[in-house]
């Protein structure tokens, strides 16, 4: 008598820079009976064209990664294979990030060091169409709200994080000195810091920054 076939595996996509990282998260997941992880990338702009290969029903993805960040490869991928859910699994566990990954399309967004039987639980209820958010991140996100800077205000905050002078900002903008020093003066009262490099920071820390 033939022994009928088990039910589908769920197949995974990995995106995440640090090998180490992606191969422990692969090892672990592979433990599981129903999951399967069918390919492996390293950065983020490889993602789309691997998931159009592979089909892969959930992608897991790193915020940040070479060539195209976690949140943009989100945004790419569920517009490429549109069928493919996205759980984003990041070191950085910052409010704005969460929003910002929702607002691309994740239907999950965790931390690294969520226990492996919860990670595996997570990518089941991604699979399975619902939606999966880390509990502490959440309450973060809804008591910090959403990011108060502008989107020029955010492109010049980002630029000073590079730690160039006001003419380098505005060289690489295309902006006068004038306009960004308004613009660095208005981030620096948005976030309550005191200094530009502050600004910078809490920026950062709040997910604002990427």
């Amino acid at each position: 008598m033939t022994t009928p076939p088990g039910p589908a595996k769920i197949r995974l996509l990995l995106a995440d820079d640090q090998a180490l990282v992606r191969g422990a998260l692969a090892a672990l997941l592979n433990l599981e009976n129903d999951l399967e992880v069918v390919a492996e990338v390293g950065r983020g702009d490889e993602v789309v064209a691997v998931a159009r290969q592979v089909r892969p029903d959930v992608a897991l993805l790193d915020i940040e990664m070479p060539g195209l960040d976690g949140i943009a490869a989100t945004e790419a991928l569920r517009a490429a294979v549109p069928t493919c859910r996205v759980l984003v699994v990041t070191t950085f566990g910052r409010p704005g990030y969460l929003s910002r990954a929702m607002t691309a399309g994740a239907s999950g967004f965790i931390v690294k060091d969520t226990p492996a039987r919860q990670l595996a639980d997570a990518v089941r209820r991604v699979a399975a169409g619902l939606r999966v958010v880390d509990p502490t991140l959440a309450a973060q996100t809804l008591a910090s709200g959403e990011s108060p800077l502008t989107a020029r205000e955010t492109d010049v905050l980002r630029a000073a994080r590079e730690g160039g002078t006001i003419a380098d900002i505005a060289a690489a903008l295309g902006l006068s000195e004038g306009t960004v020093r308004n613009h660095l003066s208005a981030a620096i009262g948005k976030t309550g810091a005191r200094t530009r490099a502050e600004a910078v920071r809490l920026a950062v820390e709040q997910g604002w920054l990427l």
